[in-house]
């Protein structure tokens, strides 16, 4: 299947909580662990067991960065990464970062890129929505 999301992040479902409405999956990614919501519906047809090998989607412009750790935010994932590469374009830079053996990208503008002062082998905070996460099963 080919998409438009930079990031393909693939794993093993740790658990599914389930609500009135939405499930919570806890996805394991390498030592990382990623949450994403979807519909109950959503769950019932994609057959999403524990156990079950899935992918996470996430669209790069989803992905906001930070060079420490925030303290309290309403977004359920916080993956530690490494900046691999810094691409700066007219507006926008395409971060590139390592998490484990995974690659994770983010769009960021220019100005923001120049106030973190980003660079190749910096630490940060890839921070996202569990409800910009999109799951597919393989």
């Amino acid at each position: 299947m080919l998409t438009s999301a930079r990031n393909t992040l693939y794993g093993t479902v740790d658990s599914v909580i389930t609500g009135a409405v939405n499930s919570e999956l806890i996805l394991s990614v390498g030592s990382e662990k990623l949450v994403a919501t979807l519909t109950n519906e959503s769950v019932k047809n994609l057959e999403i067991a524990i156990g079950s090998s899935a992918y996470a989607l996430i669209k790069s412009s989803s992905i906001i960065l930070a060079k420490t750790k925030p303290l309290r935010i309403s977004a359920r994932n916080v993956l530690r990464a490494t900046v691999s590469e810094v691409i700066k374009g007219a507006v926008n830079a395409e971060i590139k970062m390592t998490i484990g053996n995974t690659t994770l990208t983010s769009i960021i503008t220019n100005e923001s890129c120049d106030e973190l002062m980003m660079k190749k082998d910096d630490d940060v905070y890839a921070i996202f929505k569990a409800s910009s996460v999109i799951i597919g099963m393989l």
